[in-house]
């Protein structure tokens, strides 16, 4: 057997059968209640610009660096910001939503521009149109019925949360350790 294929230590299989229990429920739940999740990730990224906006605070105060102030200025408008979501987030949620939707016009009005430029020919020119227009569609309704994009957004968590924990679920059920590639794989040098 390959070094690179040596399995993982019992109580680390154990934790990630375990954590991809957890996850694989987490994504259950997130599956039935989309909207809510997407309020709730929203909510838990506010928490973490509140934390991020303190940061900076207290390193405009306490070190003396250049431009200190603006420091202190953008952690105290991360703060504003951070406390407006924590307090609507519904709204901030419905917000990102009508945000995420003016985005999804403007990139399936790129991938259309994009496939009709002469660039490109056959399946691709015909796959960007398709896709462009798929996104222009989509973001229409977000922008009709921003629930429709909380929800939406809502499910495309909930998959990610499935398939990290069916993988977490996988590698301590095979015991084989992740076989990360190095900064040589990147750099072609060999060892």
């Amino acid at each position: 057997m390959n070094s690179s294929m040596e399995k993982s230590p019992g109580w680390l299989r154990g934790v990630q059968i375990g954590l991809g229990i957890i996850t694989v429920i987490l994504s259950i739940y997130a599956l039935a209640f989309p909207a809510v999740t997407f309020v709730a990730v929203v909510f838990i990224l506010a928490v973490i610009l509140f934390v991020v906006g303190i940061e900076r605070i207290i390193s405009g105060i306490f070190l003396r660096v250049k431009g200190r102030w603006t420091m202190i200025g953008l952690g105290i408008l991360a703060l504003i910001f951070a406390g407006l979501v924590m307090a609507y987030p519904g709204f901030a949620s419905w917000t990102i939503s009508i945000f995420i939707g003016i985005a999804l016009l403007f990139v399936g009005g790129a991938s259309i521009a994009q496939g009709f430029s002469g660039h490109e020919s056959g399946w691709r020119r015909a796959f960007l149109i398709g896709v462009g227009t798929l996104l222009i569609i989509i973001g229409i309704i977000v922008l009709v019925s921003p629930l429709f994009g909380m929800v939406f957004a809502g499910f495309v968590i909930a998959i990610g949360l499935l398939i990290a924990g069916i993988q977490m679920i996988t590698a301590g059920a095979t015991g084989r350790k992740l076989d990360m590639p190095s900064a040589d794989t990147f750099t072609g040098k060999s060892k």
